[in-house]
């Protein structure tokens, strides 16, 4: 009995990868675009708002790489992204320059207005790593500094990314934010329910335990 359970257990996890592998979400959509330095010396009224040529909505992720350069030690760097349907809903991720890399999180919505949910003055954010931005219908907002959890699962209703913007600058007579350098900004999303067998490995474990039962109920009925 106890060699059939682990040579169940066995071949349940050596079949997770193989249908993993072989699985495909026709929903899937990945854009990344490189948002060059001088793009940031901008203030906010001359932003242009980008559109993107597909929309990422129901679950996504947003991974940014900032290897800005800043010339400025008061100077940031600010991305926007906006909802597809209402223009005036968007999240706004600001990260400074170093030393004190200040970083914060800002949500704007009809109904609340611009909200600050995370703000962070001194070693707010990772140059070394990714900034992580997700997403689901569900769950909500979640981001990762690049070291830690800084929101999570915030409640910011039904939202699809279609277009982006950035700048830097306070006000017109700053001096510019940053001098090279560039911001990679992944846009990742699909629709978990879209995939056949993204439910498989839960359906196998439900095999082995309608199995381990049966096998367990013999035995004891043998054993009597």
């Amino acid at each position: 009995m106890k060699y059939i359970f682990i040579l169940i257990l066995l071949c349940g996890f050596t079949t997770f990868p193989v249908f993993a592998e072989q699985s495909k979400n026709p929903t899937l959509i990945i854009d990344t675009i490189d948002i060059s330095s001088f793009q940031f010396n901008k203030i906010l009224r001359d932003t242009e708002i980008i559109q993107m040529q597909r929309s990422h909505g129901i679950s996504w992720q947003v991974t940014i790489d900032n290897n800005l350069i800043y010339s400025n030690p008061e100077g940031n760097a600010i991305l926007r992204i906006y909802d597809k349907d209402n223009p005036d809903k968007l999240v706004e991720i600001g990260m400074g320059s170093q030393p004190n890399n200040k970083f914060w999180i800002a949500v704007k919505t009809p109904k609340e207005g611009y909200v600050v949910v995370h703000s962070n003055l001194e070693r707010g954010w990772v140059p070394t790593s990714k900034i992580i931005i997700s997403y689901t219908e569900r769950a909500g907002m979640t981001v990762n500094n690049g070291a830690r959890i800084v929101v999570s699962n915030l409640d910011i209703g039904t939202f699809v990314i279609n277009s982006y913007s950035v700048y830097g600058l306070e006000g017109s007579t700053d001096p510019p934010s940053v001098n090279s350098g560039s911001m990679i900004v992944e846009f990742l999303s699909g629709d978990p329910a879209k995939n056949p067998l993204a439910l498989f490995p839960f359906y196998v474990a439900a095999g082995i335990g309608i199995l381990v039962s049966a096998l367990l109920i013999t035995k004891k009925r043998s054993a009597s």
